[in-house]
Protein backbone atom coordinates (compact mmCIF):
# COMPACT_ATOMS: atom_id res chain seq x y z
CA UNK A 1 0.00 0.00 0.00
CA UNK A 2 1.26 3.49 -0.84
CA UNK A 3 1.97 5.52 2.27
CA UNK A 4 1.46 8.94 0.73
CA UNK A 5 0.07 10.50 -2.46
CA UNK A 6 0.89 13.55 -4.56
CA UNK A 7 -2.39 14.04 -6.39
CA UNK A 8 -1.46 16.49 -9.17
CA UNK A 9 1.86 17.37 -10.80
CA UNK A 10 1.38 21.03 -9.79
CA UNK A 11 0.80 20.28 -6.09
CA UNK A 12 3.20 21.58 -3.45
CA UNK A 13 1.78 19.19 -0.84
CA UNK A 14 1.26 15.45 -0.56
CA UNK A 15 -1.31 13.53 1.50
CA UNK A 16 -0.53 10.83 4.07
CA UNK A 17 -2.27 7.53 3.32
CA UNK A 18 -0.90 5.66 6.33
CA UNK A 19 -0.73 6.33 10.05
CA UNK A 20 3.00 5.71 10.32
CA UNK A 21 4.50 8.87 8.81
CA UNK A 22 6.72 10.11 11.60
CA UNK A 23 9.03 13.02 12.33
CA UNK A 24 12.52 12.52 10.95
CA UNK A 25 11.50 10.02 8.28
CA UNK A 26 12.73 10.78 4.76
CA UNK A 27 10.31 10.07 1.90
CA UNK A 28 11.12 9.84 -1.80
CA UNK A 29 8.48 11.95 -3.58
CA UNK A 30 9.05 11.70 -7.33
CA UNK A 31 12.80 11.67 -6.85
CA UNK A 32 12.86 14.44 -4.24
CA UNK A 33 13.88 13.55 -0.68
CA UNK A 34 11.42 15.09 1.79
CA UNK A 35 12.22 14.77 5.50
CA UNK A 36 9.18 15.11 7.77
CA UNK A 37 9.47 17.82 10.43
CA UNK A 38 6.72 16.24 12.55
CA UNK A 39 4.30 13.32 12.60
CA UNK A 40 1.66 13.47 9.86
CA UNK A 41 -1.64 11.66 10.47
CA UNK A 42 -3.48 9.78 7.76
CA UNK A 43 -5.42 12.16 5.48
CA UNK A 44 -3.30 15.16 6.46
CA UNK A 45 -0.94 17.13 4.21
CA UNK A 46 2.78 17.81 4.33
CA UNK A 47 4.80 20.34 2.33
CA UNK A 48 6.90 19.09 -0.58
CA UNK A 49 8.99 22.27 -0.57
CA UNK A 50 9.32 25.40 1.53
CA UNK A 51 6.07 27.40 1.42
CA UNK A 52 6.27 31.06 2.46
CA UNK A 53 3.64 32.81 4.57
CA UNK A 54 0.90 34.09 2.26
CA UNK A 55 1.81 31.64 -0.53
CA UNK A 56 -0.88 29.41 -1.97
CA UNK A 57 -1.08 25.81 -0.86
CA UNK A 58 -1.82 23.79 -4.01
CA UNK A 59 -3.69 20.48 -3.95
CA UNK A 60 -5.54 18.81 -6.87
CA UNK A 61 -3.61 21.28 -9.05
CA UNK A 62 -5.38 24.32 -7.59
CA UNK A 63 -5.01 26.56 -4.53
CA UNK A 64 -6.97 25.33 -1.53
CA UNK A 65 -5.91 28.29 0.62
CA UNK A 66 -2.74 30.06 1.70
CA UNK A 67 -0.12 29.48 4.38
CA UNK A 68 -0.50 31.75 7.42
CA UNK A 69 3.15 31.23 8.37
CA UNK A 70 6.31 29.89 6.79
CA UNK A 71 6.09 26.12 6.35
CA UNK A 72 9.35 24.26 5.76
CA UNK A 73 9.66 21.32 3.42
CA UNK A 74 8.26 18.29 5.24
CA UNK A 75 6.14 20.42 7.55
CA UNK A 76 2.62 19.41 8.54
CA UNK A 77 -0.08 21.58 6.94
CA UNK A 78 -3.48 21.82 8.59
CA UNK A 79 -5.89 24.40 10.01
CA UNK A 80 -3.21 25.80 12.33
CA UNK A 81 -1.18 27.17 9.39
CA UNK A 82 -3.62 27.18 6.45
CA UNK A 83 -6.43 29.65 5.73
CA UNK A 84 -8.99 29.83 2.96
CA UNK A 85 -8.67 32.33 0.12
CA UNK A 86 -12.42 32.90 0.05
CA UNK A 87 -13.61 36.49 0.45
CA UNK A 88 -16.90 38.29 0.08
CA UNK A 89 -15.74 39.81 -3.22
CA UNK A 90 -14.31 36.60 -4.66
CA UNK A 91 -14.13 36.46 -8.46
CA UNK A 92 -13.82 32.91 -9.73
CA UNK A 93 -12.33 31.79 -13.02
CA UNK A 94 -11.69 28.27 -14.21
CA UNK A 95 -8.38 27.86 -16.02
CA UNK A 96 -7.39 24.19 -16.01
CA UNK A 97 -3.76 23.23 -16.51
CA UNK A 98 -2.96 20.03 -18.37
CA UNK A 99 0.20 18.13 -17.57
CA UNK A 100 1.77 15.32 -19.53
CA UNK A 101 2.11 12.55 -16.96
CA UNK A 102 4.13 10.44 -19.38
CA UNK A 103 2.35 7.12 -18.92
CA UNK A 104 3.98 4.60 -21.27
CA UNK A 105 1.74 2.44 -23.41
CA UNK A 106 1.65 -1.16 -22.29
CA UNK A 107 0.18 -4.29 -23.79
CA UNK A 108 -2.39 -4.71 -21.02
CA UNK A 109 -5.24 -7.13 -21.47
CA UNK A 110 -8.49 -7.17 -19.56
CA UNK A 111 -10.65 -10.23 -19.08
CA UNK A 112 -14.04 -9.14 -20.34
CA UNK A 113 -16.85 -9.68 -22.81
CA UNK A 114 -16.70 -7.93 -26.18
CA UNK A 115 -20.20 -7.03 -27.33
CA UNK A 116 -21.51 -6.56 -30.84
CA UNK A 117 -21.43 -2.75 -30.63
CA UNK A 118 -17.68 -2.82 -29.77
CA UNK A 119 -18.27 -2.13 -26.08
CA UNK A 120 -16.84 -4.41 -23.41
CA UNK A 121 -18.46 -5.71 -20.26
CA UNK A 122 -16.73 -7.05 -17.19
CA UNK A 123 -19.70 -9.22 -16.23
CA UNK A 124 -21.91 -11.61 -18.17
CA UNK A 125 -25.47 -11.38 -16.87
CA UNK A 126 -29.04 -11.98 -18.01
CA UNK A 127 -31.23 -8.96 -17.30
CA UNK A 128 -35.00 -8.53 -17.34
CA UNK A 129 -35.93 -4.87 -17.71
CA UNK A 130 -39.60 -3.96 -17.09
CA UNK A 131 -40.86 -1.03 -19.12
CA UNK A 132 -43.29 -0.25 -16.27
CA UNK A 133 -43.49 -1.06 -12.58
CA UNK A 134 -46.75 -2.93 -13.12
CA UNK A 135 -44.86 -6.00 -14.42
CA UNK A 136 -42.19 -6.14 -11.71
CA UNK A 137 -43.82 -9.23 -10.20
CA UNK A 138 -44.02 -11.11 -13.49
CA UNK A 139 -40.40 -10.23 -14.28
CA UNK A 140 -39.24 -11.56 -10.92
CA UNK A 141 -41.27 -14.75 -11.39
CA UNK A 142 -39.58 -15.31 -14.76
CA UNK A 143 -36.12 -14.72 -13.29
CA UNK A 144 -36.72 -17.11 -10.39
CA UNK A 145 -37.87 -19.84 -12.77
CA UNK A 146 -34.82 -19.30 -15.00
CA UNK A 147 -32.53 -19.71 -12.00
CA UNK A 148 -34.34 -22.92 -10.98
CA UNK A 149 -34.69 -24.61 -14.35
CA UNK A 150 -31.88 -23.34 -16.60
CA UNK A 151 -28.15 -24.00 -16.46
CA UNK A 152 -26.89 -20.54 -15.51
CA UNK A 153 -23.49 -21.69 -14.23
CA UNK A 154 -21.70 -19.54 -16.83
CA UNK A 155 -23.62 -16.39 -15.83
CA UNK A 156 -22.56 -13.94 -13.14
CA UNK A 157 -26.20 -13.22 -12.30
CA UNK A 158 -29.81 -13.26 -13.45
CA UNK A 159 -31.42 -10.06 -12.28
CA UNK A 160 -34.51 -7.92 -12.67
CA UNK A 161 -34.23 -4.14 -12.66
CA UNK A 162 -37.49 -3.37 -10.90
CA UNK A 163 -38.74 0.22 -10.67
CA UNK A 164 -41.98 2.08 -10.00
CA UNK A 165 -42.08 4.17 -13.18
CA UNK A 166 -43.34 4.01 -16.76
CA UNK A 167 -47.05 4.53 -16.00
CA UNK A 168 -48.80 7.92 -16.21
CA UNK A 169 -45.52 9.83 -16.50
CA UNK A 170 -45.32 12.95 -18.64
CA UNK A 171 -42.70 15.29 -20.06
CA UNK A 172 -39.13 15.18 -18.79
CA UNK A 173 -40.10 12.71 -16.06
CA UNK A 174 -41.24 10.20 -18.70
CA UNK A 175 -38.22 10.89 -20.92
CA UNK A 176 -35.78 10.37 -18.05
CA UNK A 177 -37.29 6.95 -17.31
CA UNK A 178 -36.98 5.96 -20.95
CA UNK A 179 -33.33 7.08 -21.12
CA UNK A 180 -32.43 5.18 -17.96
CA UNK A 181 -34.09 1.97 -19.17
CA UNK A 182 -32.55 2.32 -22.63
CA UNK A 183 -29.10 2.66 -21.05
CA UNK A 184 -29.70 -0.59 -19.15
CA UNK A 185 -30.67 -2.43 -22.32
CA UNK A 186 -27.49 -1.25 -24.08
CA UNK A 187 -25.18 -1.88 -21.11
CA UNK A 188 -22.27 -4.22 -21.98
CA UNK A 189 -22.49 -6.10 -18.66
CA UNK A 190 -25.74 -7.59 -19.95
CA UNK A 191 -25.00 -10.60 -22.10
CA UNK A 192 -28.71 -10.74 -22.89
CA UNK A 193 -31.81 -8.70 -22.03
CA UNK A 194 -35.53 -9.31 -22.00
CA UNK A 195 -37.55 -6.09 -22.05
CA UNK A 196 -40.95 -6.84 -20.52
CA UNK A 197 -43.85 -4.48 -21.10
CA UNK A 198 -47.48 -4.55 -20.02
CA UNK A 199 -49.28 -3.07 -23.03
CA UNK A 200 -51.29 -0.19 -21.58
CA UNK A 201 -48.52 1.88 -19.98
CA UNK A 202 -47.29 5.29 -21.06
CA UNK A 203 -43.88 3.82 -21.65
CA UNK A 204 -44.92 1.53 -24.48
CA UNK A 205 -42.29 -0.95 -25.65
CA UNK A 206 -42.61 0.41 -29.17
CA UNK A 207 -41.73 3.91 -27.94
CA UNK A 208 -38.92 2.59 -25.75
CA UNK A 209 -37.39 0.91 -28.79
CA UNK A 210 -37.02 4.30 -30.45
CA UNK A 211 -35.05 5.58 -27.46
CA UNK A 212 -32.87 2.47 -27.33
CA UNK A 213 -31.87 3.01 -30.95
CA UNK A 214 -29.78 0.07 -32.13
CA UNK A 215 -29.58 -3.28 -30.36
CA UNK A 216 -28.41 -6.82 -31.03
CA UNK A 217 -31.49 -8.79 -32.12
CA UNK A 218 -29.85 -12.01 -31.00
CA UNK A 219 -29.32 -10.83 -27.43
CA UNK A 220 -32.13 -8.33 -26.79
CA UNK A 221 -35.73 -9.53 -26.91
CA UNK A 222 -39.04 -7.79 -26.21
CA UNK A 223 -42.29 -9.14 -24.78
CA UNK A 224 -45.62 -7.36 -24.17
CA UNK A 225 -47.65 -9.17 -21.51
CA UNK A 226 -51.08 -8.30 -22.92
CA UNK A 227 -50.14 -9.78 -26.30
CA UNK A 228 -49.66 -13.33 -24.99
CA UNK A 229 -51.82 -15.72 -22.99
CA UNK A 230 -49.22 -16.38 -20.27
CA UNK A 231 -46.44 -13.80 -20.04
CA UNK A 232 -44.49 -15.76 -17.43
CA UNK A 233 -44.38 -18.86 -19.63
CA UNK A 234 -43.58 -16.82 -22.73
CA UNK A 235 -40.93 -14.84 -20.90
CA UNK A 236 -39.36 -18.00 -19.51
CA UNK A 237 -39.12 -19.54 -22.99
CA UNK A 238 -37.43 -16.40 -24.33
CA UNK A 239 -35.00 -16.32 -21.43
CA UNK A 240 -34.10 -19.98 -21.94
CA UNK A 241 -32.95 -19.09 -25.45
CA UNK A 242 -31.14 -16.01 -24.18
CA UNK A 243 -29.28 -18.07 -21.58
CA UNK A 244 -27.87 -20.14 -24.45
CA UNK A 245 -26.85 -16.97 -26.30
CA UNK A 246 -24.85 -15.78 -23.29
CA UNK A 247 -22.61 -18.87 -23.67
CA UNK A 248 -21.32 -17.67 -27.03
Amino acid sequence: MKRFLKINAADNVAVALADDLHEGETLDVEGVAVTLREDVARGHKFALRDIAAGENVVKYGYPIGHATQDVPQGGWIHTHNLKTNLRDDLEYTYAPKVYDVGCPKRDVRVMGYLRGNDTMGIRNELWIVPSVGCVNGQAQAIAERVKRECDCSHLDDVRVYTHNYGCSQLGDDHANTQRALAALVRHPNAGAVLVLGLGCENNQVSALKEVIGQWDDERVKFLVAQEVEDEIEAGFEICCRLVEKTKA
